[in-house]
């Protein structure tokens, strides 16, 4: 048995042994714990460290574990009530409204119900991710001299180096900041480039944790749609010049959630017309490394073909790797550059240098281009697992574009259908789905669906989704 869960077993059992023993009284020694549950050593100390943190026990070095002190009672809660007046007298002189909506944020953070299949994930499987490779470059990076220090503030420059060389041939360590991950990212750039209350020009759809941070500082989105082939050049020009918008904020490579890549074409128009409009794009450059097997040759970042430091390009490891390790990079040339540093100095001073000696051990390991090579193949399987299902047991939803990268479909509903209780019998039915509705800016043209496949377990967890989907789909229209 996996180590993490038998000290998680074990921990659950002592816990429901505790109320044998008084306050501070001792508990078996770990060596009678060992022989008494059949564990390791290890097993014993790490479900002993649990029962600690959540204060059950105390441990004593040389001594052995004791049950902890009776907790006192908790107190009366307090009256916050007055907290309603002081954040909406704030809200009253801001031009635009800083409250905040994460509810698309933390459909995609939020774990479902035991049984329930994840097809709201946004990050990969716990299986898909290469957790041998990171705990060994963990393990290296922390035994490297000074990895315990105080890194450059910009970052490590092998880092960046390495990030530079993932842009372009003409992009340099110089013009990149390590940030933590690709969310952090976006908020130092919005925050760097457009001042409260002004609009910042969007995707529709797009990904809403985007969407929250530009209404966290202030900022007023405004829609661009989309096609399969990116953003529409003509309507990007006519919300610059309606807005009056110096930023925009948009995804070229495998966009969320649609899954479109920004044409050969329109990959030169974009740049001339915000750079005619005196503006900044911000390129959210989040999965490229989740090409899927048959993508063929991808086009590079708009950075690369930008000269007049118009991109500002964000990029991370996470998507391809796990949740947790959230390092990502700012990347962008001009003044603006050093508006960025500022911003990101002051919020977070800097990335946590175990963080990236860790991820630099990661992408220069042999386990790197293993790693991206079998999740590439992975996903591939994975979206035509689904793709056959949704066209097999549940046709009515249109699938207008099915892409060769990142880790989800987007499904069009009917028109007609209430979206939400759809989302609701699917969860009734044992499966999470993401609503298309905070995906848009403005009002929808349509009822959506996001449906992931890289959260779930496998192809098989994939089919049984889409059959309970089903029972759900029939539940709102009986």
């Amino acid at each position: 048995m996996h180590e993490r869960s038998s000290a998680v077993e074990l921990a659950n059992s002592l816990k429901r042994e505790l109320n044998r023993y008084s306050p501070g009284g001792k508990l078996p020694s770990s060596r009678a714990l060992v022989d008494r549950y059949r564990v390791s050593p290890v097993t014993v100390s790490r479900a002993l460290a649990r029962l600690a943190a959540e204060g059950l026990v105390v441990t004593r070095p040389g001594a052995g574990a004791f049950r902890a002190p009776a907790r006192t009672a908790a107190a009366p809660p307090g009256d916050t009530s007055w907290q309603e007046v002081a954040l909406s007298a704030d809200a009253a002189t801001e031009l635009v409204p800083r409250s905040v909506d994460a509810t698309g944020v933390l459909v995609t953070l939020a774990a479902p119900p035991p049984g329930v299949i994840e097809f709201n994930g946004g990050y990969l499987h716990p299986s898909l991710q290469p957790e041998q490779a990171m705990a060994a470059a963990l393990a290296r990076a922390g035994r490297r001299p000074g990895a315990w220090g105080r890194p450059p503030i910009d970052g490590l420059p092998e880092l960046r180096d390495w990030f530079a060389r993932g842009i372009g041939d003409t992009w340099t360590a110089a013009e990149v900041l390590v940030t933590a991950g690709g969310q952090s990212a976006l908020t130092t750039a919005l925050r760097a480039l457009a001042p409260p209350g002004a609009p910042v020009l969007v995707e529709s759809p797009t990904y809403p944790g985007m969407l929250a941070i530009a209404r966290a500082a202030g900022l007023r989105p405004v829609p661009v749609p989309v096609d399969p082939d990116g953003v529409r050049p003509e309507l990007l020009a006519a919300a610059f010049r309606a807005s009056g918008a110096r930023v925009f904020v948009c995804q070229p490579l495998f966009q969320n959630p649609t899954g479109a890549v920004l044409s050969p074409a329109r990959r030169p128009e974009v740049l001339r017309i915000a750079r005619e409009a005196g503006a900044f794009v911000v390129e959210d450059d989040f999965v490229r490394r989740l090409v899927h097997e048959d993508a063929g040759p991808l086009p590079g970042p708009l950075a690369a073909d930008d000269p007049d430091g118009v991109v500002v390009h964000v990029c991370s490891l996470t998507k391809a790797t796990s949740p947790s390790l959230r390092v990502g990079v700012l990347a962008a040339r001009g003044p603006v550059l050093e508006r960025l540093r500022a911003i990101h100095v002051v919020d977070t001073f800097f990335v946590p240098r175990p963080f990236q000696e860790a991820a630099l051990e990661l992408v220069g390991s042999a386990a790197w281009n293993r790693h991206l090579r079998s999740v590439s193949a992975a996903l591939k399987t994975r979206r035509d697992t689904l793709t056959t299902a949704l066209r097999t047991e549940l046709p009515e939803p249109a699938l207008p574009h099915i892409p060769s990268g990142g880790y989800h479909l987007w499904l069009r509903l009917p028109d007609g259908t209430d979206e939400q209780a759809v989302v609701s019998a699917a969860l009734r039915a044992g499966v999470a789905v993401a609503p298309g509705r905070p995906y848009f800016s403005a009002e929808p043209p349509a009822a959506h669906l996001r449906l992931s496949f890289a959260a779930v377990a496998g192809p098989g967890e994939i089919t049984e989704g889409v059959r309970r989907l089903r029972t759900a789909w029939d539940e709102t229209r009986g």
